[in-house]
């Protein structure tokens, strides 16, 4: 007896082993149905974040990834970059900033899912939308098309980097971390152009990349027509509402672009996008059935080098929850990482509640999902109001709801967060002097010779375009000519001189005549083109005209981008004695490039191979490199260069192109677009880093400083009606309840890396006005806040302080009893108390 229940236990137990065994294998990879993506069988909420791996350094991977999770992203989206990985054809790039495999990796080991974007036109405000040069020189190619050329290219590459993530076992399907696939970027918007090739293309692209058997979905963004099974998603700030929703019902919503701000180009004044209103789209999104939303950028980083496409700023999406250094931007950081820890709670009516909408005024709605026959259910309490906050009755209790707010109520009684009270802390951007780096630098130049016709090989009747020149090796390339003339031909008057205009194609250009710089000219994002005119002196005899044309970028975007145009169109010289003079056909030389480029001035060993002088104040002139040492900058904070006294060029350190400048170029606010450039520190050494610029205007290196960035000026604005913290709340047994004594509010304040608050720079009970950094008392006041919020928070790393009117007011007389009143705290963090 003993012995048959024994083989009975055996067996039963073999069966369990088998069917676990098989269910296991059956939920191994990524499905989708009509509520979410189901990760290895379960249903899964994503709050997704796009950081792209080469708009960083390896070394910072890590902090920006665990900041990340740290803000409550589970998955982590990134562009591939075909034009860094082949730049070549047939030569491939994996190194350094270029590793994906090792970025993917990381992303698993941060316990995180991963979005690969594989494109291979990705946009991104990307040089050639992430296309390679070489790629434009095939023959007969009509990039993005049913185009037998361009398809056998794209679908090469694709499969290449699918077999890489493959082998790696970097999908789900094989235990890693990928969960979703994009192919092509965005497409509906230039469709049309092409017609019917654009129509068998999309399904082709969508067919092709669904029968790569990666056992993860494949989605294709703003791409109604998307063919199954690919997933069409949206792209824009307020998907909650512009989105159609997935073309078959079997589809889950999905959201893979949401515009943190917006990315800057050069002449641009700052982009900004309020944290509120950021919460409030994304909270929208996830009450109206989605359960993927992804922000664009949550990091953006930095364009190195010629990476940017046309006018892009070298920094990128600063205003990301993590800025461009990879600091947290509060309160967006925080007020998004509450906002998902509040739809966490959340999670079991989102996913598997079912949906109603009960209209609870004019603009006012609550939309609620609830499990049938249990306690389970959310509600979503939206105020569409733009201008005004409203007071509704929903389930016989009032809630206050401000203008354009959604509340979250995980168990459809209690409000654990509000999109328009943010009681996360805020913190403002510090640059400051490094006393290391900039001591004891001696700058020293070296000009760029200017050629004229005789010195160029490359000769034709007329101007030649640039991007077929230059072939993306460089931004520059020279057009020279030369004409002679004679007395009878030049004005007669001193005060008449001719006029040179010159007539280019974009971007910009820098003019000379007989050697000696006239003058510059360039475009803009919207308008490339430009025409140039000078007043110009000649003289009797051979006079040359010298051109260099220059682009900030290649194009990232549009129909055609195979067939762009730049640089020199036309040429001519008005006021003649003889009339206007046409020099577009009078015969061109073109060099590629300067010749710094060419002997990499800018590394210890090139900089060897030109002769250098020392600089003077004033002695700078257009087209010069300038060269100086530093040491690194103490600590171990961020780091910049400062070249607000500098032109437009490139700037180089250690060898490193960091990208491009261009101070020169003011926004309408009249200030440049992009003052501090980013340094990682991966690129310094302890001392002598070189320092290399090109300037292509006039500009005084000897002002130039290198900074160290910082966010230890942190604040707090908090009033009296705002919720508590939502870490005050969890969810148990599918009830909400409090996991603190008191759920009053309070305002809250952590110093980053260990830091203390040592000293209280602003505090103000009553209506004070302003923002992190430039705070100002109202026209109330409470004489006694400064002094209880430094008892609370001197001399700590983290402080919280009760939002109470009998300990702020302490006694004083209450000089605004009727309003509700607002704490606005502003404190420094230092490892140090000077």
């Amino acid at each position: 007896m003993s012995i048959q229940r024994h083989s009975l236990i055996l067996f039963f137990s073999l069966c369990v082993v088998l069917v676990a065994s098989h269910d296991k294998k059956k939920n191994v990879g990524v499905t989708y149905d009509g509520r979410s993506l189901v990760v290895h069988g379960k249903r899964e909420l994503l709050f997704s974040g796009s950081i792209h791996y080469p708009r960083s350094t390896p070394d910072m991977w890590p902090k920006i990834l665990n900041k990340a999770k740290h803000g409550g992203i589970n998955l982590i989206q990134t562009y591939v970059f075909w034009n860094i990985h082949e730049p070549v054809q047939g030569k491939f790039n994996f190194e350094g900033n270029y590793d994906l495999v090792k970025f993917i990796k990381l992303i698993h080991e941060m316990g995180m899912y991963a979005t690969l974007r594989i494109g291979p036109f990705i946009e991104a405000e990307w040089n050639f939308g992430g296309f390679p040069y070489w790629l434009k020189e095939v023959s007969n190619i009509t990039f993005r098309s049913d185009n037998a050329p361009f398809k056998y290219h794209m679908k090469k590459f694709t499969k290449m980097i699918i077999k890489k993530m493959k082998d790696e076992k970097l999908f789900a399907s094989q235990g890693g971390p990928i969960i979703l696939a994009q192919i092509e970027n965005e497409y509906n918007s230039i469709q049309l152009a092409y017609k019917e090739l654009g129509t068998r293309y999309v399904q082709w692209a969508g067919n092709m990349a669904a029968g790569t058997k990666t056992g993860v979905p494949w989605v294709m963004c703003k791409q109604k027509d998307a063919p199954d099974p690919v997933i069409n998603t949206c792209n824009g700030r307020n998907c909650g509402d512009t989105f159609t929703g997935p073309n078959r019902p079997n589809k889950p919503s999905l959201w893979t672009e949401n515009w943190t701000a917006q990315y800057r180009v050069f002449g641009d004044p700052p982009s900004q996008r309020a944290a509120e209103d950021l919460a409030f789209s994304v909270a929208r999104f996830f009450s109206k059935n989605g359960t993927l939303a992804n922000y664009y950028m949550y990091h953006g980083g930095t364009n190195f080098g010629r990476t940017s496409s046309s006018f892009v700023t070298t920094r990128y999406y600063d205003e990301a929850p993590l800025d461009e250094f990879g600091m947290q931007k509060d309160p967006k950081w925080g007020h998004l990482r509450d906002l998902h820890a509040a739809l966490r709670l959340c999670k079991k009516p989102l996913l598997w509640g079912s949906t109603s909408v009960e209209k609870l005024g004019d603009e006012q709605e609550a939309r609620i999902y609830q499990k049938p026959g249990s306690h389970v259910c959310a509600a979503f309490l939206c105020n569409n109001a733009t201008r005004t906050p409203a007071i509704v009755t929903f389930r016989g209790k009032e809630y206050y709801l401000p203008q354009h707010s959604i509340s979250i109520l995980p168990d459809c009684k209690t409000v654990v967060y509000n999109t328009q009270n943010v009681v996360s802390q805020h913190n403002a951007r510090n640059f400051r002097k490094s006393k290391n780096a900039n001591k004891d630098r001696k700058w020293v130049m070296s000009r760029e010779v200017i050629p004229t016709i005789g010195d160029c090989h490359v000769k034709e009747q007329g101007p030649m375009e640039l991007f077929n020149q230059t072939k993306d090796t460089s931004d520059y390339l020279w057009y020279t000519t030369r004409v002679d003339l004679d007395d009878n031909e030049l004005p007669m008057r001193p005060d008449i001189l001719p006029v040179l205009q010159v007539h280019n194609l974009g971007h910009g250009m820098h003019a000379f005549v007989n050697g000696k710089y006239i003058g510059s000219g360039h475009g803009n994002n919207i308008e490339k083109s430009f025409t140039f005119r000078k007043a110009i002196r000649l003289r009797s005899g051979t006079n040359h005209i010298q051109l260099l044309g220059l682009t900030v970028g290649l194009p990232d975007s549009g129909v055609y981008l195979e067939h762009r145009m730049a640089g020199v169109r036309a040429v001519y010289i008005q006021g003649l004695n003889t009339g206007t003079l046409d020099l577009s056909n009078n015969g061109w030389g073109h060099k590629v490039g300067v010749e710094g480029e060419k002997l990499h001035v800018y590394t210890q060993g090139g900089s060897h191979r030109v002769e250098w002088t020392d600089y003077k104040e004033g002695s700078g002139q257009p087209l010069t490199w300038y060269k100086t040492y530093f040491d690194e900058p103490e600590g171990d904070s961020p780091v910049a260069l400062n070249l607000s006294s500098m032109g437009k060029g490139f700037a180089y350190v250690n060898g490193h192109n960091i990208g491009r400048y261009w101070l020169s170029y003011l926004s309408p606010l009249g200030k440049p677009s992009q003052s501090e450039y980013h340094i990682p520190r991966a690129y310094l050494k302890p001392t002598d880093n070189l320092l290399v610029l090109f300037e292509e205007e006039e500009g005084n290196p000897n002002k130039v400083m290198v900074m160290t960035a910082n966010r230890d000026t942190i604040c707090s604005v908090v009033s009296e009606y705002h919720s508590a913290h939502v870490q005050s709340w969890e969810r148990q047994d599918s009830h909400i309840r409090a996991v603190v004594d008191d759920t009053k509010p309070k305002a809250h304040l952590k110093c980053a890396n260990h830091k203390k608050i040592i000293r209280v720079d602003f505090a103000s009970f009553g209506d004070p006005i302003g923002v992190c950094g430039n705070f100002t008392i109202g026209t109330c006041n409470s004489p006694s806040a400064k002094k209880v919020v430094e008892q609370h928070c001197l001399g700590k790393t983290s402080c919280a302080i009760p939002i109470e009117r009998e300990s702020l007011d302490k006694g004083d007389e209450d000089a605004c009893p009727k309003v509700y009143k607002i704490l606005a705290v502003q404190v420094r963090c230092a490892h140090h108390s000077n």
